[in-house]
């Protein structure tokens, strides 16, 4: 199970590793390939990223029993580094664990796509109130975040738009500068990665009506409604809800 992971083959953890973080995509790309530095990474690191990419890429479905031995034995540590990964990973609602069972991949539920939509929404519109007064110093940050989105549009990159996306909108809850709120989020965002998005490799007009919303909020920040600006990551986010659950 763990084993083809490791090994680095298309579609696994090192594709969508951007989708992370930073810290911990590079984390899972040197397990994932093996690389030297592995062992300079405190062992439960190693376990947490390697897990949480394999999840969020569907190597493990939801529904999947993973155990600690297997674990273990994929990312070549004990067990001890696993159950630390492993309590975390239940933390951030990716997992449930069995004593002396192992760790439940738990799946994506109908309820979950509400409930983390609804999550967002909150985050998100409290944030877009706390940085208007220091709007204009975000909208450099914005404008970038949407200019790389039309570069990976152009190179019919999906998955780093969808990176890109997501940058944007932490952008405006990092700014907000509430710490607790920002862990939060991103939890929530990658758990809406382990939804997917579906169509949007083969829809690429998708792509644009994402750019335009996003431009759309940049726009709004230039003016002079607060109400305006909360009004579009609402409708954004709604767009978002009847995309995710078009899956189900």
């Amino acid at each position: 199970m763990g084993s083809s992971v490791v090994g680095g083959e298309p579609g696994g953890p090192a594709d969508d590793a951007l989708v992370l973080g930073e810290q911990t995509a590079e984390i899972a790309r040197v397990v994932v390939e093996a690389a030297p530095e592995a062992e300079k990474i405190p062992a439960a690191e190693r376990v947490y990223a390697y897990v949480k990419a394999a999840i969020l890429d569907r190597a493990y479905p939801g529904g999947e029993l993973l155990t600690e031995g297997e674990l273990a034995t994929a990312v070549g540590v004990s067990r001890t580094p696993v159950r630390e990964a492993l309590l975390r990973l239940e933390e951030s609602g990716l997992v449930k664990l069995y004593p002396k069972k192992g760790a439940l991949v738990l799946p994506v539920l109908p309820q979950e796509i509400d409930d983390v939509l609804e999550a967002r929404e909150l985050i998100e519109t409290h944030a877009a109130a706390q940085v208007w007064p220091r709007r204009k110093q975000l909208i450099e940050t914005l404008t970038a975040r949407v200019d790389a989105m039309r570069a990976c549009r152009r190179d019919g990159d999906a998955k780093s738009f969808l990176e890109a996306d997501r940058a944007f909108h932490e952008a405006i809850v990092d700014a907000a500068g509430n710490q607790i709120l920002a862990k939060l989020y991103n939890s929530l965002r990658d758990r809406q990665v382990r939804m997917g998005v579906p169509g949007i490799e083969v829809q690429p007009a998708r792509m644009d009506k994402s750019i335009t919303a996003h431009q759309e909020m940049i726009d709004a920040l230039g003016g002079n409604s607060v109400k305006r600006f909360r009004e579009l990551v609402v409708m954004h986010i709604a767009e978002a809800a009847t995309d995710l659950r078009g899956t189900r």
